[in-house]
């Protein structure tokens, strides 16, 4: 029996045709992480960079975008890579049969924009393609005709929904948006502000680090503006950390391994938000608008032997991006030694919430550390039944271990009653570790490097026992013998000693 396939072939080759003229019809769904994957994922797996075969290892990890790079042959083909020439051949000036003579290191060829979109567009279930557009180094005008034709292959291919359009060029994005309004457009060289890009219809902020670091009200602004937030390239654990607590859009990385892992250990990602911060990314006295002093050398109550000074840099300056509280060896008054106290009462007050710390704390018997926190009404009903929260508290000749303690009307030092425990770390003297504390109306959680070591739960009792209802303040210092501090003297060969805070960050639910 003869059977006639054609109509049924047609039918198939209809379903297929439709199916990719539709399969991005619809706005799709993409990865709700922030990982850019740039050029692909290639690091882990030594893949080339901006190959197909990067490009579909991103897609597999699900990153929430993968970059690459465009350029123009002197036969006007596009194709994807990063450097203007390929196997030393200058691309603008080479014709594309000529530089398919040579191959990627895994084997493939240089592949073309079109290739490109089509391997993104498989078994793509969340990724976006974001296509930096190199300028041309043969004119501005062919650079323009460059983004023309990029759009044009996008538009031919159906896939304006999953792209991102970036560029160094300015001409180039404003070009790409007159062609098409409704395109996603995001700015790399961070001379605009985010009120300027708005203005110019460009959607998102994608500036180095280094741009956000200096000018952190751009990120408000770029966030009040509804436009993306983008920084690249990260490779580093602790800007990853900074990038997701300030709850950025996109972070491209060539370690987007790395990034997946930041992110399920990053606050933003349980539901927390950045409610208050300070990074230390300036140089100088301690920001004013965020900090202030408590001065003297009265003994604070434990019979402690520095002297606090106000605004000196010999005592507490920030630089290096960390903020260093230094006690010294320097008479001051009846006192022998100089530190510092910071304070954010009457700037910031907190009732509740997620504390985070990241430090390195000073080595030697008779130092006294501490990141903490007491009731504001501490001047009207005294100490301790405001309450105080110790979320991390050091002393040097305890080795290798910090405490997690409350004091309250009920449970305090004087008394022998305070709640808390010590645990043992590894080299905090000479590693930075995180210190925190998770803190709402039925317990606190004191933690280290992530991990939960002490928990104190409301009784439901009396004010007495659970003063921890009201606004607190938090304090950093150093202190100098003392009652605790001083409990086997003081070391003078340890000074200067220096308390290293890389930051402060506080979130809410």
């Amino acid at each position: 029996m003869k059977h006639n396939f054609y109509p049924f072939a047609c039918l198939v080759f209809l379903f297929v045709l439709n199916f990719h003229a539709t399969v991005f019809a619809q706005k799709p769904t993409f990865a709700t992480n922030a990982v850019v994957a740039h050029r692909g994922a290639w690091k882990a797996n030594n893949l080339p960079e901006n190959s197909i075969a990067s490009l579909k290892h991103a897609i597999e990890l699900n990153c929430t975008g993968s970059e690459f790079d465009v350029r123009m042959t002197a036969d006007d083909s596009l194709v994807i890579n990063h450097d203007p020439d390929f196997n030393n051949l200058p691309i603008e000036k080479t014709d594309y049969k000529e530089l398919t003579a040579f191959k990627l290191a895994n084997g493939e060829k240089l592949p073309t924009l079109r290739e490109y979109i089509k391997a993104g567009m498989e078994n793509n279930t969340g990724t976006r393609l974001i296509c930096e557009i190199k300028p041309s180094e043969i004119s501005k005008l062919r650079g323009i005709a460059i983004a023309e034709k990029v759009v044009n292959v996008v538009n031919g291919l159906n896939a304006k929904e999953i792209f991102v359009y970036i560029s160094f060029d300015y001409d180039i994005l404003k070009r790409i948006i007159a062609l098409n309004p409704l395109a996603n457009t995001q700015y790399l060289e961070g001379d605009k502000s985010p009120d300027q890009l708005k203005q110019d219809g460009i959607n998102g902020a994608d500036f180095h680090y280094s741009v956000y670091a200096e000018h952190p009200d751009w990120i408000l602004s770029a966030k009040k503006n509804n436009l993306a937030l983008n920084a690249w390239t990260i490779n580093d654990a602790d800007q990853m950390d900074w990038l997701l607590a300030n709850s950025f859009d996109f972070i491209t990385t060539n370690e987007p391994e790395l990034l997946i892992e930041r992110t399920k250990l990053s606050p933003v990602s349980k539901g927390w938000k950045l409610a208050w911060s300070d990074e230390f990314s300036y140089y100088g006295l301690p920001d004013s608008t965020k900090w202030d002093y408590e001065v003297g050398g009265h003994g604070w109550g434990n019979n402690e032997m520095q002297f606090y000074t106000k605004q000196d840099t010999l005592n507490a300056m920030a630089k290096n991006g960390c903020l260093h509280i230094i006690a010294r060896k320097q008479p001051k008054e009846e006192k022998q030694y100089t530190s510092a106290r910071l304070v954010t009462r009457g700037k910031q007050e907190f009732t509740y919430g997620k504390f985070e710390m990241r430090a390195k704390l000073p080595a030697g018997i008779g130092t006294w550390p501490a990141f903490w926190m007491l009731g504001t009404n501490v001047e009207k009903v005294g100490w301790p039944k405001c309450g105080e929260i110790d979320i991390m508290e050091h002393v040097g000749y305890k080795k290798d271990s910090v405490f997690g303690t409350i004091h309250s009307n009920s449970y305090n030092h004087i008394t022998g009653t305070q709640k808390g425990k010590t645990v043992f770390i590894e080299n905090p003297y000479n590693s930075f570790h995180f210190y925190g504390m998770e803190w709402d109306n039925e317990k606190i959680d004191f933690l280290v490097d992530g991990q939960l070591f002490n928990r104190i739960e409301n009784e439901h009792k009396t004010i007495n026992e659970w003063p921890f209802d009201q606004p607190f303040y938090l304090i950093l210092n150093l202190a100098i013998g003392g009652n605790l501090g001083g409990k086997y003297g003081v070391d003078d060969s340890i000074f200067p000693a220096t308390y290293q805070i890389d930051y402060v960050r506080v979130f809410s639910k």
